[in-house]
């Protein structure tokens, strides 16, 4: 027999004992119960205002004026803060990196101007005022600004609707740089109200069927400049561009265009495969397209191709970026339109830039700050909009040579941007003879990292929803317009979030065998239910008017089930129903009277209600409705493990009574 001693309390012993726990549990029931008021709605905005103009989101009060002003001006201009650490050492990668970058953005800049429907010397005012006004206010390092082929693309899709670049270029320009202003304006706000979220609805998923289609109608809008053709559609759908295409094939056209794009495009082609077959000669294919404008502008010049048919891009106008502010228009009919392509252009121009500049600061295992960076990006296209230039944003592809070539810091763009402004100064002239097809075949180069096959099909695997919100802005792009494909993007993803809020998950918990853990029941099949205990776990942000009344009802059919199984069964009835609110973060009105509703059901069904760790500003909602009270201060608990010792207690002490 086993001889080792065993304690024995007595009946007074065991009463003291459960009245201890009762004391510390109604002691911490009390810390949910008497917790200060939350924060208000404007201390949060004016918080999070402060959080991206400061540093730290606040200054101490033992801060001196001068000390604040400090701050803020570090704040809002990180270069103030990282540039005192800055060492000569640095400025030898930089320079060789901003050198590369220029390189490359040089005739990049002139052949997204044309896709802008723009002259080419607005393409190099983007790359020289943009990367200026980023490199004081922004906080990537590797991040390459200046026009992209999306953005571009976008731009002359929408505006052209409203004015035709062909018959009145002047008109169309005033319009691009208003559309910059909204642009920028609206980056802006998002950045200083913490509204990033909103950019959000432009899902990762979105983005990448997005980017898929506006790269095959960005490349078959190359083929006007690579087959040299005179009359083309304005339309961006892929219907459209191929019936225009063919319906030129009659008319006369010079295959010289063809020849002398397609023969540069191979060219290309192979630099990008030796580049990332090849780390260590990462700088070829970042020069390969300055050395086919170069190559090709001297052909055309020596042969005289220009007489022979070869369209070329003619007179650019140098010198530096010339003021644009009367130019912007505030008044007239297009305002209202200007605005609104402002804002989608913003959205589009965030997306790519904050996605950008955080892969590869992950890379280099710092934080970048989407709220600053949308703060930098509003500020940039702003000024941007003042001195000639259109939407500027992150470039992935000249991102990745920036990275590869070594850039220490933003001091890259500095050096870019200095390099293309001397190329205004002193080389327009020389550019008169570079073909049109050789800009087309610098675009169509650029496209292959626009389109991720691979990431399609993770996608499809991980999430059918996101791969039809994938899919929908896909085709949205490639078979209507730039806008519809975006509707169709943000309605699939808003309508996924919708689907989730208004039928939240609700869980049944049990206790995991040998411990205090309460999980899903269907997720783990051994954990155990309380008998007479039904235990509710509300996964839902919000318990508000799409999902209250959803709530209540699964909730008091569950209780009924459970009612008609125990009168089959020797099983006890729901005594109480435990609702765990940890997940919800917020309550509304409606969700209140849904458990208000919910609560009388129960009472009629002789059932309890009790909640378990209420979030701040739920308990606070709650107290305020006076539902704390109606339901019992003493059914409020911190944890779910409290609310069923709670709960088991009272049930013995009324058996005990009984």
């Amino acid at each position: 027999m086993d001889s080792r001693p065993t304690e024995t309390l007595t009946v007074e012993e065991l009463q003291q004992l459960d009245d201890d726990h009762d004391t510390r549990r109604h002691e911490r029931a009390q810390w949910v119960l008497n917790s200060p008021d939350p924060p208000g709605v404007f201390h949060d905005l004016i918080g999070s205002v402060r959080e991206v103009v400061l540093p730290h989101g606040h200054t101490t009060a033992k801060q001196t004026t001068s000390g604040r002003a400090i701050s803020f001006l570090q704040g809002l201009f990180p270069i103030f803060s990282w540039g005192r650490n800055y060492r000569v050492s640095k400025f030898k990668n930089d320079l060789m990196a901003g050198l590369t970058l220029a390189s490359l953005s040089i005739p990049q800049s002139i052949g997204y101007a044309n896709l802008a429907k723009l002259d080419p010397q607005y393409g190099l005012y983007t790359s020289v005022i943009p990367p200026l006004i980023y490199a004081l206010m922004g906080s990537s390092r590797e991040i390459a600004i200046g026009p992209v082929a999306v953005v571009s693309m976008l731009l002359s899709s929408m505006i052209q609707k409203i004015e035709d670049p062909a018959t009145d270029p002047a008109a169309y320009r005033n319009i691009v740089f208003t559309v910059t202003f909204f642009a920028g304006i609206f980056q802006a706000v998002f950045g200083l109200f913490r509204l990033g979220f909103l950019v959000d609805f432009l899902s990762h998923a979105a983005i990448v069927g997005f980017m898929g289609g506006a790269a095959i109608v960005i490349g078959l809008q190359q083929l006007k400049g690579l087959l040299g053709i005179s009359h083309f559609t304005t339309k961006t759908d892929v219907v459209s561009v191929l019936e225009s295409v063919f319906t030129s094939i009659d008319l006369p056209w010079c295959p010289l265009n063809f020849v002398l794009g397609c023969s540069f495009l191979i060219f290309l082609l192979i630099a990008r495969f030796i580049g990332r077959r090849n780390k260590k000669l990462f700088w070829f294919p970042a020069i390969a397209p300055l050395i086919s404008v170069i190559l090709s502008t001297l052909i055309v010049f020596l042969t005289k191709a220009d007489k022979h048919g070869v369209k070329i891009v003619k007179h650019i106008k140098g010198g530096l970026n010339p003021s644009s502010v009367h130019e912007l228009q505030f008044k007239g009919p297009h305002v209202g339109q200007a605005a609104k392509f402002g804002l989608i252009s913003a959205i589009v121009a965030l997306t790519e830039a904050i996605a950008v500049g955080r892969s590869f600061a992950s890379i280099k295992g710092y934080h970048l700050d989407g709220n600053k960076e949308m703060v930098a990006m509003g500020f940039m296209n702003i000024a941007g909009s003042m001195t000639s230039c259109y939407v500027a944003t992150g470039s992935f592809s000249r991102t990745a040579v920036n990275f590869s070539a070594g850039c220490e810091s933003v001091i890259s763009n500095i050096v870019m941007a200095i390099t293309v402004f001397l190329s205004l100064e002193l080389f327009t002239r020389l550019l008169y003879y570079t073909p049109i097809a050789i800009l087309a075949s610098i675009i169509l180069s650029a496209l292959p990292g626009l389109i991720n096959i691979h990431e399609a099909y993770y996608i499809w695997k991980v999430d059918k929803l996101d791969f039809l919100a994938c899919i929908g802005a896909f085709f949205g792009v490639l078979f209507a317009s730039v806008e519809i494909g975006l509707l169709v993007a943000v309605t699939i993803s808003f309508a996924k979030i919708l689907l989730n809020a208004i039928r939240p998950g609700i869980e049944e918990l049990g206790r995991l065998p040998r411990t205090d853990t309460y999980c899903d029941i269907n997720q783990y099949p051994m954990a155990i239910k309380t008998p007479g205990i039904l235990i509710v776990r509300v996964n839902s942000a919000p318990l508000c008017f799409a999902n209250a009344n959803f709530i209540r009802e699964r909730i008091t059919r569950w209780v009924i089930e459970e009612e008609d199984k125990s009168k089959e069964s020797t099983k006890g009835r729901i005594q109480v129903v435990i609702l765990d609110l940890s997940n919800v973060t917020n309550v509304d009105t409606a969700g209140i009277l849904a458990l208000e509703e919910l609560h009388k059901k129960l009472l009629s069904h002789e059932t309890e209600l009790a909640i378990a760790n209420p979030r701040w500003q739920v308990i606070h909602k709650l107290k305020l409705a006076k539902f704390a009270d109606r339901i019992g201060r003493g059914s409020i608990f911190i944890t779910v493990g409290e609310a069923v010792a709670a709960s088991i207690s009272t049930k013995l002490t009324s058996l005990n009574n009984c």
